[in-house]
């Protein structure tokens, strides 16, 4: 008896800390589950939104680098829908092994409340009778004694009342984790099966775009003749935004030599010190917030996807061969607004062939470039404000083609934009 009783004490002293565990490891699932199920709408959304672009390049005559461009973003969001949906399964795996360790000590402690029960019930049938009950109390020395007698009867009845309720309420809460693991099972077999519905339509997609790498690449010269003309493209905006930074240190070394009263101060005098582009006070707190946005910034089109990143890279049809990106292009839908990034003033707006129309937006000494504009809405000297509108993208009728070139400089140094947008 004195062996049972430590040991029952062991198993209360120690529940607390398991129940704090598994209630740990439960909120910590549903975080997880939230984040994960959150994670795999955002990413059907985006696959929702690359089929309807590659619908429209449907109505062009002739493969494109656009669809290839599409069906590769298309890809990855399936592969990440596909992992996400493997961090789901490996959750519910966790939760169900946390439930059965529960579910096991759970029947554990039921057996051994249901063997108490029991014990107290062939005691009361072999020595707590009515009979034998009276004589026990009757036996008393005096009637503090009695009473002591019947205040254990009692105290007896009650323990065996409150031991027939734990083993109800227990019994209850098995019940319940059965349902409730049986309905966690369901819930991966539902999601095992829409993992393999969505690992076929991946293997569709890769091969989708092996046949249009293949078309492609029969039309080599055609793809030769196009990059060529987008990288001349490319050199004299580059040419002019270097042109226009020159011009603009100048035109700011020129105003900060100046005094109030008109007196030039020795060339080369430069109030800023190292800066490329010496700025005026209300240009420094301009220049230190964009830069304080970095990562934060809002993308200048309100739909979309990065089809062409950052840098240097081969190109995905033609081998041997390189393309250079001073930017990010983003494909969107036809008609999309393009917006300003962040305060700042209209430097310059400019017009290209293969380019259509150049925006280019001073912040300080940062500068946003918007390429590729159908219709412009601003104009030279005025002041912008974050979001708003100041154009809409050009769309290709050739190839169904919507998209938006977009660089950002600080000074005479081009950036990675990938790295000051906000999460899109």
């Amino acid at each position: 008896m004195r062996i049972r009783n430590i040991c029952r004490k062991s198993i209360l002293v120690g529940l607390p800390l398991i129940l704090i565990f598994l209630f740990s490891v439960a909120a910590l699932g549903q975080l997880d589950k939230e984040k994960l199920q959150k994670t795999k709408k955002q990413l059907e959304d985006e696959i929702r939104y690359t089929t309807e672009l590659l619908e429209k390049t449907k109505a062009s005559k002739q493969v494109s680098m656009e669809k290839l461009k599409i069906l590769n973003q298309r890809i990855r969001s399936r592969e990440a829908l596909i992992a996400a949906i493997n961090g789901e399964l490996s959750q519910i795996d966790m939760n169900i092994q946390v439930e059965n360790v529960e579910l096991d000590r759970m029947s554990k402690q039921l057996n051994a409340l249901k063997n108490d029960y029991a014990r107290m019930i062939y005691h009361a049938y072999r020595g707590m009778n009515g009979r034998n009950k009276l004589m026990f109390i009757f036996a008393s020395r005096d009637f503090n004694q009695a009473w002591q007698r019947m205040k254990y009867y009692q105290q007896y009845s009650e323990s065996r009342r409150r031991q027939a309720e734990r083993i109800e309420n227990t019994t209850h809460v098995i019940d319940s984790q059965r349902k409730d693991m049986e309905a966690k099972k369901q819930e991966k077999l539902s999601l095992f099966e829409t993992q393999q519905k969505e690992k076929v339509k991946l293997d569709l997609e890769k091969q989708e775009k092996a046949n249009t790498v293949k078309e492609l690449s029969g039309k080599e010269k055609q793809l030769v003749s196009t990059l060529k003309t987008k990288q001349q493209a490319a050199a004299r905006l580059q040419y002019e935004i270097e042109r226009l930074i020159a011009a603009e240190i100048r035109a700011s070394e020129e105003r900060m030599r100046t005094t109030e009263g008109g007196e030039k101060k020795p060339a080369g005098h430069i109030i800023q010190g190292p800066a490329t582009y010496e700025m005026t006070p209300s240009e420094r707190t301009l220049s230190s917030s964009f830069a304080s946005n970095r990562g934060r910034l809002p993308w200048p089109c309100d739909k979309g996807f990065i089809s062409g990143t950052f840098g240097e890279h081969p190109h995905p049809v033609l081998e041997r061969v390189k393309i250079k990106n001073n930017g990010v292009d983003i494909t969107t839908q036809p008609n999309s607004l393009v917006k300003a990034v962040f305060n700042g003033k209209v430097s310059k707006i400019m017009s290209f062939p293969n380019l259509n129309n150049v925006v280019i937006v001073r912040h300080g000494e940062y500068l946003s470039v918007y390429s590729n504009l159908e219709v412009v809405n601003v104009k030279e000297g005025q002041e912008v404000t974050t979001r708003q509108p100041i154009g809409k993208v050009h769309t290709n009728a050739d190839e169904q083609k919507t998209e938006l070139h977009f660089e950002i400089w600080k000074g005479k140094m081009i950036q990675n934009p990938e790295s000051w947008l906000a999460g899109h």
